[in-house]
């Protein structure tokens, strides 16, 4: 599992690769369950029972009872990812022992080195096999997933150098550990970096400490110096190699992984990165969980519906619905969870002290021996709730499994050094019988696994094609040519086929009717929206797309009804006042979307839709004053559109209505000075012949 599921990937879009991944790590640990149960059934075992078993249990029951209250299908999700938690750290702990863990130690090393071999790839040579956004994010589509995973598997690798009895063997792992450092630079991901300058001091402190419980022989200082020198020329040769990728390049200019991890690190102390860099959308996020966790701090909302009601807490005008996560696996632990979610994290955090003064005052033997292995695996963990505080790598397949895996070493090891009087660690014995009933119980696992999975890759498939094809027509500039009908009606069945299997699909189904909107089938692009918005009711952006497309349908009532609810959400969003305005224009309140038009352009409340509406509400009631404003807001705020704004100045001051020539010739004369020289000529035609002939003798005075 460690080797395979952090180097492969999807070589597609049809499939996400944390979908692949999670398919991969519940299919290994049903396996590993199955081997287990069977070897039990053959052969009559103790079975170890631990603390640590219960907080995943508890979450995972949690999750279960708050089906029936919150959002099921998330909640579902959820009790399904602790189940596979809480079946690995099972596992791990009655099958990890000391030299065991040496294989899996192997296991996370590989598999971090094949995911970085792809990394490398992609930043070096602009490698395409995989999928994904942000890059270099090997198989992970996001460059932040893959660094936080790698930063964990840091100390496991030590662990295996200090382990090999072969002198070539750890000069190569040396070696293979500086690459994947290299591979971790080249992602820039900042609390990674964080992690790692952690580990730099924390691992070769841990070798220093337990230096005499290295199993290599014959070892000299010459040969210490030797591997730290190949450590820092390896990190220093592959991160001076200079990224080929066009998409790092157009973010960060040319530029190598030592250089992209420095001016990464050196962000954070810019301050206009807590203002408007990635920081500040962070800060808006958590102080959003924050005021969930104020409103619900006994039973949360639920698990996994953070999503679900965190457009309910933001500032007002904040928008954050294009987020599935808090971004702090600590806070939404404890805002979908509540009580439970404060217990887990306190027992979690006082079993990781003990875990951690266990390791360092048992001087006994057997204490000694197994010291190395605790406080790599505790520095782990450590690294993974750093990381934990910026990201949500709990979420994700591959350092979920990874989690769970520490957890059940330092279980397994308190086993061996008889902690049960400390961790309530007791054993019963597992005979035939009870045997035949977890193989039953795995075989049910297994097909409902099974089902699911079919079920996620087929309704992946559907609607990741249908995205393709809608994103195709979008971009061949005639959408609404005849010739792409077939694919229309094609894009429609998969949609609907999509969402008959999963209508919880929120990353993925707005994207449709998003670009179907873009050529005016607001018909269909309504109901996908109305679609997600049975699963995600407090969507601002999706209510105010619906409401659009009832007005495109001149179903007022619906319209009025779907701005309503965006309006308890966040009563001063720009695209919520536009709605109004257009709604008003098209009910025959003129005079009301007049007024309140004015007053929005004045405090400077709108968006694009608004200053079109008001220019148009205001031509046609021959209200100059608005329709001026609305043009004096687009030339400010979208100086890209500013020629033809002026233009449109222009005609006004010509205007009967508002007859002023000065302001008229000044209006033309910025015009052409706004226009691109490519269309100075074409700007010129569109200005009256006798204002023309005004600018050239003015400009011309002899």
């Amino acid at each position: 599992m460690m080797i395979l599921v952090p180097a492969m990937g999807v070589p597609s879009e049809e499939l996400l690769q944390d979908t692949l991944k999670s398919i991969g790590v519940s299919f290994f640990a049903l396996a590993a369950s199955f081997t287990f149960f069977w070897h039990c059934h053959k052969h009559s075992n103790y079975l170890q029972f631990h603390s640590l078993l219960c907080l995943p249990i508890g979450l995972m029951t949690y999750a279960l009872g708050s089906m029936a209250w919150s959002h099921t299908y998330l909640g579902g999700v959820e009790a399904v990812r602790w189940f596979v938690f809480s079946l690995i750290l099972f596992l791990g702990l009655n099958s990890l022992t000391n030299a065991r863990v040496t294989y899996l130690a192997w296991g996370i090393h590989l598999g971090g080195v094949l995911a970085a071999l792809w990394a490398a790839l992609q930043f070096w040579f602009d490698f395409k096999l995989f999928a994904q956004g942000p890059n270099p994010a090997s198989t992970f589509v996001n460059r932040n997933f893959f660094a936080e995973y790698l930063v964990c598997t840091l100390p496991f690798s030590m662990l295996l150098v200090s382990r090999v009895r072969d002198k070539t063997s750890a000069f190569l792992l040396t070696f293979s550990l500086g690459f994947n450092v290299a591979a971790l630079m080249m992602t820039g991901t900042r609390s990674a970096l964080i992690g790692l300058g952690l580990l730099v001091l924390l691992l070769p402190a841990i070798v220093f400490l337990y230096r005499r419980q290295c199993v290599s022989t014959g070892w000299r200082a010459g040969h210490c110096l030797a591997l730290v020198a190949l450590f820092i020329a390896a990190v220093w040769g592959l991160g001076s190699i200079n990224t080929a990728n066009p998409k790092l390049i157009a973010e960060s200019g040319y530029g190598n992984a030592l250089e992209r991890a420095t001016q990464r690190t050196l962000s954070m102390t810019k301050s206009s990165e807590y203002s408007t860099g990635s920081f500040s959308i962070r800060t808006l996020l958590w102080q959003a969980t924050g005021r969930m966790i104020q409103a619900h701090p006994v039973t949360g909302v639920g698990a996994g519906a953070w999503e679900v009601q965190a457009p309910l807490y933001q500032e007002p005008g904040s928008q954050l619905e294009t987020d599935y996560y808090a971004h702090n696996e600590i806070l939404q632990l404890v805002a979908e969870y509540g009580l439970v979610g404060w217990f887990f994290l306190l027992s979690l955090a006082t079993y990781l002290a003990w875990a951690a003064y266990k390791t360092w005052s048992d001087k006994t033997l057997e204490g000694q021996r197994e010291a190395p292995l605790r406080a790599f695996t505790l520095a782990s963990l450590l690294v993974f709730l750093l990381v934990s505080n910026a990201g949500f790598p709990w979420r994700m397949a591959t350092t979920g499994a990874l989690f769970a895996l520490s957890l059940s070493i330092l279980a397994a090891s308190d086993a061996r050094l008889g902690a049960g009087k400390s961790f309530l660690l007791f054993s019963i014995n597992c005979k035939s019988h009870c045997a035949v009933w977890a193989l039953s119980a795995t075989a049910v696992c297994t097909g409902l696994a099974l089902y699911i999975a079919q079920q996620a890759i087929e309704c992946e498939a559907k609607l990741v094609q249908a995205i393709r094809t809608a994103l195709t027509i979008a971009q061949s500039g005639h959408p609404n040519d005849p010739r792409w009908d077939n694919e229309k009606i094609k894009i429609l069945q998969l949609m609907r086929q999509g969402i008959a299997i999963n209508p919880h699909y929120r990353k993925l189904t707005p994207m449709v009717a998003d670009t179907l909107a873009g050529w005016n089938d607001w018909k269909n692009a309504t109901w996908i929206w109305e679609s997600v918005l049975d699963s995600r009711p407090n969507v601002v952006a999706l209510l105010a797309n619906v409401a659009r497309g009832y007005l495109k349908a001149d179903n007022f009532q619906k319209a009025q009804e779907y701005l309503n609810r965006a309006k308890k959400l966040q009563p001063t969003a720009p695209t919520l006042a536009s709605l109004e305005v257009m709604l008003w224009s098209r009910t025959g309140k003129d005079r009301e979307a007049a007024v309140r038009a004015k007053e929005l352009l004045r405090a400077g409340i709108f968006d694009y839709d608004l200053v079109q509406a008001a220019y148009f509400l205001g031509l046609r009631n021959r209200d100059s004053e608005l329709a001026i404003l609305a043009l004096q807001s687009q030339i400010k705020t979208w100086p890209s559109q500013a020629t033809d704004g002026w233009l449109k100045l222009g005609n006004i001051y010509a205007s009967v209505e508002a007859k002023n020539e000065t302001k008229a010739q000044q209006a033309y004369t910025a015009a052409l000075e706004a226009a691109p020289p490519a269309y100075g000529t074409a700007t010129w035609a569109m200005i009256p012949p006798n204002y023309r002939a005004k600018i050239q003798s003015r400009a011309n005075p002899h």
